[in-house]
C-alpha cells in the first residue's frame, strides 16, 4: 500500500508540475501549497530524493515545449528552412536573440544562486513574490490597453527586445515570482503581443532549465536508485502529458484574457500561503 501512495504521489506532483511550470501562476508556490501542505514527499520518501524528483519532473514539462515547438527549434538551428509548413524568409527569430534573451538570468543566476538558495527560498518571500508578480502582470495588461502590440510575430522579436525580456526574466530567479509571468509581462512592455511573449518565454526556458535540470540531476545522481525508479517515471510522465495539454491551452487563451486573470489568482494562492502557513 505504501508503494502504490508512492506513486499516486508521484503523479499528483507531475501534474502540479505540468500544469504550472509554465503558467505565469508560479509552481513554486503551488509545489508549497500541495507537497508541504499535503503530500509531504520528503517524509515519504526522503528531502534528497524528494528535492531530486523535483528536478526530473521539470526535464518532462522542457520536454513538452520542445516537441510543441520543435519546428520552431529546428529553424532556430538552421536545421528546417520551414515553420508549421510554412517557409520562413527575410528576418527570423535566430539563436542570437534566444542567447541574447538568456544572458541576463544566467550571469545573475551563477552569482547569486548560493544567495538565491539561502534568503529567499521560505513562505515569505514566495508570498512577497506572487503578489509582486501579479502587480507586475496587471501593469502590462494596462499598458498594452493604451498602446497596441507592434511585434505580433516571433519572427519580428529584435536584440533589444530580446534583451529587456531578458532582463525581466532575472526577477523570476526570485522564488514564486513565475518565470513566464515575468518575461510576457517584460515582452508585453516591450511591445510584444501575449501570444508572442508566451512563445518567445517558453523557447527561451528550455536551455535555461534543461541546463540547471541536467546540472542538478549530476549533483544529485546517486538518489536515483532502483527503489526510486517508478517514483521519479512515473512523476516525469505525469509532468510531460499535463505539460503538453496545459501549454497548448494556454497558448490558444493568452491573447483572450490576456494576464490579469492569472495575476488575480495568483493573488488568492498568496492569500491561502498566508492564511495556512504565517
Amino acid at each position: 500500500m505504501d508503494k502504490l501512495w508512492e506513486l499516486i504521489v508521484a503523479f499528483i506532483l507531475g501534474i502540479v508540475e505540468g500544469l504550472t511550470e509554465f503558467a505565469p501562476v508560479s509552481s513554486t508556490g503551488h509545489m508549497i501549497l500541495v507537497d508541504d501542505l499535503w503530500l509531504k514527499s520528503g517524509e515519504l520518501i526522503s528531502p534528497e530524493v524528494a528535492n531530486t524528483f523535483k528536478v526530473v519532473i521539470q526535464l518532462g514539462s522542457i520536454l513538452a515545449v520542445v516537441i510543441i515547438f520543435k519546428d520552431r527549434f529546428l529553424n532556430i538551428l538552421g536545421l528546417k528552412k520551414t515553420i508549421d509548413g510554412e517557409k520562413v524568409t527575410g528576418h527570423k527569430l535566430s539563436l542570437v536573440q534566444v542567447i541574447i534573451g538568456l544572458i541576463p538570468a544566467g550571469v545573475l543566476g551563477l552569482l547569486f544562486d548560493d544567495y538565491i538558495d539561502e534568503h529567499l527560498f521560505n513562505f515569505e518571500t514566495v508570498v512577497y513574490a506572487l503578489i509582486v508578480g501579479a502587480i507586475l502582470m496587471i501593469i502590462a495588461d494596462y499598458t498594452q490597453k493604451k498602446k497596441k502590440p507592434t511585434t505580433t510575430s516571433l519572427d519580428q522579436i529584435t536584440n533589444k527586445q530580446a534583451f529587456f525580456i531578458g532582463l525581466f526574466q532575472c526577477i523570476a530567479l526570485w522564488p514564486g515570482f513565475s518565470r513566464s509571468g515575468s518575461t510576457i509581462s517584460g515582452g508585453v512592455l516591450m511591445g510584444l503581443s501575449h501570444r508572442v511573449a508566451a512563445d518567445f518565454t517558453f523557447i527561451m526556458a528550455v536551455p535555461i532549465m534543461a541546463g540547471a535540470s541536467f546540472i542538478s540531476l549530476l549533483n544529485n545522481w546517486e538518489y536515483i536508485t532502483s527503489a526510486s525508479l517508478p517514483f521519479f517515471i512515473v512523476g516525469f510522465i505525469s509532468a510531460f502529458i499535463f505539460a503538453l495539454i496545459s501549454i497548448r491551452f494556454f497558448l490558444k487563451l493568452i491573447d483572450r484574457i490576456k494576464l490579469t486573470p492569472f495575476a488575480i489568482y495568483r493573488i488568492i494562492i498568496a492569500i491561502i500561503i498566508i492564511v495556512v502557513f504565517l
